[in-house]
């Protein structure tokens, strides 16, 4: 689920002696989870205030963690056969992929970075599975990744393979937006309404079911987020 508008841009050079010193991290925001469900258009809006302060140097980077109220999104290569069976809107976006929901007990990551020119995006796709895969690991659950396919997958409660967590980025001149969204105590059901980013012989699961407890985006954002903050500066910028 990639989308890139051009190549990544040529870091720019160091600041001379005298000048204001660049940031030095990634700063991580939480924006809002239960009951403080955000917007799409929300998300939106905040995704691109991140992106003017990185290209203004304010910023080296951040990191918005959140909970969606109920949205269907469709990426550039969705397929309007894949949309809600039952008409609901969906909203399109530039992030690569297809359609895909978001919704209350679903974590949703924004990481929007500027991308070191030898990085790719593809590389930064693998670096956030492995991070979300450790994560897991954390609650003594075990995730993995599929050849050909983005996200993280995991064995249902059925023993079927099923996906847990999605990733969709953006790029532009280096710039990353979009992010990803772990399953974690949502409701499945919505799923069943579209096909999920277009894969139509696989199904999908949470962290909850998985583990067969409840686990809320409240507390995997803590330890997502550390993660997180440490994948990046490997990969930025």
């Amino acid at each position: 689920m990639i989308s890139t508008d051009d190549a990544p841009a040529v870091r720019a050079s160091s600041p001379q002696l005298g000048q204001p010193q660049p940031p030095s991290r990634v700063e991580s925001r939480s924006v809002g989870f239960a009951p403080d469900f955000v917007p799409y258009e929300h998300g939106l809006a905040l995704q691109a205030e991140a992106a003017a302060r990185l290209e203004g140097g304010s910023q080296l980077g951040t990191i918005l963690l959140l909970e969606h109220l109920p949205v269907y999104t469709a990426g550039r290569r969705s397929d309007p056969d894949e949309y809600p069976s039952d008409g609901t809107p969906v909203v399109p976006v530039d992030r690569g992929g297809r359609v895909t929901w978001h919704g209350p007990g679903q974590l949703v990551a924004y990481p929007i970075v500027r991308l070191r020119p030898q990085v790719g995006v593809v590389d930064l796709v693998r670096a956030l599975e492995e991070t979300i895969i450790d994560v897991m690991a954390e609650f003594g659950l075990s995730g993995r990744r599929v050849e050909g396919r983005s996200g993280v997958w995991a064995d249902a409660a059925d023993g079927q393979l099923a996906k847990v967590a999605q990733i969709g980025l953006h790029a532009k001149a280096g710039v990353i937006t979009h992010g990803l969204a772990i399953n974690c105590s949502n409701d499945p059901a919505p799923f069943l309404n579209f096909v999920p980013c277009g894969i139509r012989d696989a199904g999908v699961t949470t962290l909850s079911e998985i583990a067969g407890r409840t686990i809320t985006p409240a507390q995997v954002a803590e330890p997502l987020q550390s993660r997180l903050e440490a994948t990046l500066e490997g990969v930025i910028a």
